[in-house]
């Protein structure tokens, strides 16, 4: 049993991990072995809250297939152990992450002194340029 949170855990007999041919530089080890993890989970399994739920879907992005299985694919590592250890844990990771709820924004007015030091900082930059120009001759 993997513990996410207080609340969320999940069972390692659901997560699937299957080993396939790494791409990318390595020579003949890549062409030989299947060194490569595919995780594959699914979240059906978990009872997740709704914004939870939600949160996760945002998170997987393109990682998660219609029917609701997130597939992890890593080759970070040459060896099937640390492939399958970084999947899981990246998976751990994501659903920490899809657990905690964003602290709502809270809108503020800006300070009457900071729009002064805004405007003030505006005019003085606007002289500075305004100097820059070609000197005038008046007539």
């Amino acid at each position: 049993m993997l513990r996410i949170t207080r609340d969320i855990v999940i069972d390692e007999n659901d997560i699937e991990i299957g080993f396939v041919r790494a791409s990318g530089p390595g020579g003949q080890n890549v062409n030989k072995l299947s060194t490569a993890a595919q995780l594959r989970f699914d979240t059906g399994r978990l009872t997740l809250a709704p914004d939870t739920r939600m949160r996760l879907e945002r998170i997987a992005g393109q990682r998660l297939t219609k029917d609701g299985i997130i597939v992890i694919h890593a080759q970070r590592f040459r060896t099937q152990e640390r492939n399958r250890a970084d999947a899981i844990d990246r998976l751990v990771e994501m659903l920490r992450e899809a657990a905690i709820r964003p602290t709502p924004r809270r809108a503020t007015r800006p300070t009457l002194g900071s729009k002064k030091r805004r405007l003030d900082s505006k005019k003085r930059r606007s002289d500075i340029k305004a100097k820059r120009g070609s000197a005038r001759y008046d007539d």
